[in-house]
Parts: C-alpha cells; sequence; structure tokens
C-alpha cells in the first residue's frame, strides 16, 4: 500500500509539472525561474546566425512563443521564432540569413584599428560584428506585473582570420547576454588554374611542370555575402605542406613582389588573382622533381573599405624577415593552402667528376647546337686534310731533277 501511494504522489507531482509548462519539455526543478545568460546559443554561421533559446524559463514568466521577436519587431511574422518541443529543453529557434540580417534590425559594425597582422607587422586590422537582440513586448498598461525579457547577441567575424573577441556590456535583470565569434575561412579556397581565363584548373602531369612554367592562382570566396569583398595580404610557398615551415619563400606580401609574380586582381570581388613562375627549392637538387606549396593569408573587406586597406607603397616599411620567420603564420589567421605543385628538373644525372658537371649543367646541347658544332668539326677536318694535301704537292715540286736509271738504248746515243 506504501509503495502504490508513492507512486500515486510522484505521478500527480508529474501532471502538476506537466499542466504549469503546458505539455512543453520543461522540468519544474530546474525551469522555474526567470531567464539567465545560458539560456541562449548563439551558432555563427557563414551564412546564416541561428539563435536557439530555452522555453521554459520564458514559460514559466508568463510569456509564450509568439511574445518573443528580434529586436522589437513583434508585428512581423518573420521577425518570430519558431518553437522546437523534440528537445530537452524545449526551444524557440531564430534563424538569421547574412544576407538580408538589416531587414529585422540587426545591426552590422566594422571596426577597423590598428593591429599586428599574420607575421607581428603593424597594419589595418578589420573587424566584423552583427549584433541584435530578443525581447518580449512591452504592455499597453502603466505598470505590469511580469517581467521584461530581453536576450542580447552578437557575433564577431573576424576579417583577418584572426578570431578576436567583443564584448558586450549589459546589465540588467532578467537580460541575457551572448557573444560568440564566427569565421569565413570555409567559403574561400586557393585554386589553380591553367590559363588567364581561369577556366580550367591546373592539372599537374605525372612528371611535373616544366620549371618557369606560368601558373595562375585564386582566392575565391563561394556562398558568401556579397558585400564582403577578397583581399589577399600575403602569399608566400614553402616546400612541404607546413604553412609554418621555417624554408619559404615570399611571392608577395604588402608592397614586397617577388620579378615573376604578377598580382592581376585583388580586394576587388571575391576572388582575388595573381600569377607566377613555378621554380625547385634547391634543397630538392638530388630529386627529380621538386614539390611547391601555395599559402596564403587572406583578408575580407567591404567594397568601400577595400582600398583603405591596401597597402601604400614607398612609405611603409618593409618586413624583416627574420621576424617573419620567427612567427607563426597561422596563429588567429586562416592560412589557405595550395599543393604540392611538383615540377620536374631539367639536369640529366651524371658522374661527380667537374667535366660531366661542365658538360650538363654550363653547356647544355639542343639539337640545333649539335647539329652546328657537327658541321664545324667536318669543315675542320677537311681543311687540314686540303692543307696537307697542298704541302704535299708543293714539296714534290721543289725536289731537284735525278738522272734516270736503266737499259742503254743505241737509238738515243
Amino acid at each position: 500500500m506504501e509503495h502504490i501511494f508513492l507512486v500515486l504522489l510522484l505521478f500527480g507531482k508529474v501532471l502538476s509539472v506537466k499542466a504549469q509548462f503546458n505539455g512543453y519539455n520543461c522540468d519544474g526543478n530546474f525551469h522555474s525561474r526567470i531567464p539567465v545568460e545560458r539560456d541562449i546559443s548563439v551558432y555563427c554561421g557563414v551564412q546564416t546566425i541561428t539563435l536557439k533559446i530555452n522555453f521554459c524559463p520564458v514559460l514559466f514568466s508568463g510569456y509564450t512563443d509568439t511574445d518573443l521577436a528580434l529586436n522589437g519587431r513583434h508585428g512581423d511574422a518573420h521577425c518570430r521564432g519558431f518553437i522546437n518541443n523534440n528537445t530537452f529543453p524545449t526551444l524557440v529557434i531564430f534563424s538569421i540569413s547574412l544576407a538580408s540580417l538589416e531587414s529585422c534590425g540587426n545591426a552590422l559594425t566594422v571596426s577597423t584599428a590598428h593591429g599586428p597582422n599574420a607575421y607581428g607587422n603593424l597594419s589595418l586590422v578589420q573587424i566584423g560584428s552583427i549584433s541584435g537582440y530578443i525581447d518580449t513586448p512591452d504592455p499597453s498598461t502603466v505598470i505590469s506585473y511580469l517581467p521584461g525579457l530581453q536576450y542580447k547577441f552578437s557575433c564577431s567575424y573576424p576579417l583577418e582570420y584572426l578570431v578576436n573577441n567583443t564584448q558586450l556590456a549589459s546589465s540588467a535583470a532578467a537580460i541575457s547576454v551572448k557573444e560568440s565569434n564566427g569565421t569565413f575561412v570555409s567559403t574561400l579556397n586557393l585554386l589553380l588554374y591553367n590559363d588567364s581565363s581561369y577556366v580550367q584548373q591546373l592539372a599537374i602531369p605525372m612528371a611535373g611542370l616544366t620549371l618557369k612554367t606560368r601558373v595562375f592562382a585564386a582566392v575565391k570566396a563561394t556562398n558568401l555575402d556579397r558585400r564582403w569583398h577578397v583581399l589577399m595580404d600575403y602569399c608566400y610557398t614553402t616546400p612541404s605542406g607546413n604553412p609554418n615551415d621555417d624554408l619559404r619563400y615570399d611571392l608577395f606580401f604588402s608592397c614586397d613582389k617577388d620579378p615573376q609574380t604578377a598580382i592581376l586582381e585583388n580586394g576587388k570581388s571575391q576572388m582575388g588573382r595573381f600569377s607566377f613562375e613555378v621554380f625547385r627549392f634547391v634543397k630538392h637538387k638530388n630529386q627529380k622533381m621538386s614539390t611547391v606549396f601555395l599559402h596564403c593569408v587572406t583578408k575580407l573587406c567591404r567594397s568601400d573599405d577595400c582600398p583603405m586597406l591596401m597597402p601604400i607603397c614607398g612609405s611603409r616599411k618593409k618586413r624583416d624577415l627574420s621576424e617573419g620567420k620567427d612567427s607563426n603564420p597561422a596563429s588567429g589567421n586562416a592560412v589557405l593552402t595550395a599543393g604540392p605543385i611538383i615540377t620536374r628538373s631539367e639536369e640529366t644525372p651524371t658522374n661527380n667528376s667537374q667535366w660531366g658537371h661542365l658538360k650538363t649543367s654550363t653547356f647544355p646541347v639542343n639539337s640545333v647546337t649539335s647539329a652546328l658544332i657537327s658541321g664545324v668539326v667536318i669543315l675542320g677536318v677537311m681543311s687540314a686534310c686540303l692543307f696537307i694535301l697542298s704541302l704535299t704537292l708543293l714539296r714534290r715540286k721543289s725536289l731537284p731533277p735525278s738522272s734516270l736509271s736503266g737499259a742503254h738504248n743505241p737509238v738515243f746515243s
């Protein structure tokens, strides 16, 4: 009997809790309270910002899901969330498209400050911050016994792949604040192409590319809001796929550029383009092929801000190479990598003698040169033969006449 009474008591308690939260997945022991900071989760995506709010404290405070709206837009159905009762606890979910984030009053601000870039040099660094709030409507009466609910959120998108935090200050009862960081790095790709049309991607043959072949590279943004442009800050190569390799060769950084590198487009669209001639790393001298990996540190900027972030050549201090090697290019930055680019050596294997080295390295001979050399040798041999024949004939003419020997013929006596 005692066990039956205990089961009935527990069952009655469950029914009372269910009645209190109207069938939603809530627990009266944990959710009979006003909202706190942990009740909102912010997911900063590439195309969408997703906000998830614990609905149970909202329900406990006397509101429904339709009372929650973005930035006070309670009359606009597009600015409200939707209930997901398939989770515990029940959630109200808001989805904000980055392509139309201003439609519900969300704010985008881009802050610019002087700070260290990927290699410790001072430059202009930008951070895009999207912020807003979710609240309940104010009553039309003079007073109210219901608490006013407000959830503030912020997404910070570093624009040089630097993940920096932005802090939002707030202090009020029943106000929850949540900041989070996002990144656009998943929208960026570093691609290699055959020619300047940037249509057909580069196919590297099994034997590798011939040295000094011109390769066309592009940092391309896909599925990204059109307000952002691509600005290549620093591109370099390494013999390995590690962007932190101590051995590297710079293609361009700020105003410094390799003579064989041409920047075709930068900061003007969602594609940054450049080209360079392939080479080999000297450390691969004993190998038939050399591997080259390409890395680019990239910024995103609004179209109006990109010209301000472009380097002003002639007045900026040249980067110290030793400083660049000691710093970490991937620390707080997203480094895009492509490769390997495989090049083949033009040398043929020889012995270790000095003569063999000179023949293959210093005096490379092609078919035309070989034919010319053969012709010169043949003419030289013919000339020498003619010279010897001429000397022989001249010697015979210069000899004195001698008496002839033989039988005596009486007819001529």
